[in-house]
C-alpha cells in the first residue's frame, strides 16, 4: 500500500505513515485532475472527521456531506455518495494517523478561500441535526486551527451558528 505521504507527492521522510486514505478516495476521482481529485478527497475527509466527532453519523449528515461533495466536485449524485462513503470508511480506520495529515495537506495547497469555505461546511454539517454538540465544535476549532483559519473569519461563521449549541 502507498502511504498518503507518497500519494501527496512525498516519497520519504520521517513522517511516512502506512495510510493511504486520500489514494483510496482519489482513485475513485481518476478521471480527474490529480491536484482537484486530492483537494476533493481531503474535503470529504474531513467532513467525515467531522460527522464521527460524536461516534453517529446521522442520515441527514451523511446526506448532506454527499450534497455538498457533489456541489464542491461536480460530481454526479452517485460518485459523491462513493466518495463519501469511502472518505467515513478511511476516516474510521485511520483518522488517528490520518486527521493531521490531511488537514496540513489541504493547508498548504488548497486557498484561504477554499478552507474557509470547508469550514462554513464544518459548520453547516454540525448543524444537520439542528444543534451542534460540543464534541463538533470542538472539532471544527481543531480543524480550523490546523487550516490556519483566522480567528476573526472562525468567530464570524461560528456566530451563524450560535443559536445551535
Amino acid at each position: 500500500m502507498a502511504s498518503i505521504l507518497t500519494f501527496l507527492g512525498f516519497t520519504s521522510g520521517p513522517e511516512s505513515t502506512n495510510s493511504d486514505s486520500i489514494q483510496q478516495i482519489a482513485a475513485a476521482l481518476d478521471s480527474m485532475d490529480s491536484g482537484r481529485a486530492r483537494y476533493i478527497s481531503g474535503f470529504a475527509f474531513v467532513l467525515s472527521r467531522l460527522a464521527t466527532a460524536d461516534q453517529v453519523i446521522t442520515p441527514d449528515e451523511a446526506r448532506l456531506m454527499e450534497r455538498l461533495v457533489q456541489e464542491r466536485g461536480d460530481l454526479p449524485a452517485d460518485q459523491a455518495a462513493l466518495v463519501v462513503e469511502m472518505a467515513t470508511r478511511q476516516q474510521r480506520l485511520f483518522g488517528a494517523t490520518d486527521d493531521f495529515l490531511v488537514t496540513r495537506e489541504l493547508q498548504r495547497n488548497a486557498s484561504y478561500e477554499q478552507r474557509l469555505h470547508l469550514v462554513e461546511c464544518l459548520f453547516a454539517l454540525a448543524a444537520a441535526d439542528a444543534r451542534i454538540r460540543s464534541e463538533e465544535s470542538d472539532e471544527i476549532g481543531r480543524i480550523a486551527r490546523e487550516l490556519r483559519i483566522e480567528t476573526a473569519d472562525l468567530s464570524r461563521l461560528r456566530s451563524q451558528y450560535q443559536n445551535l449549541r
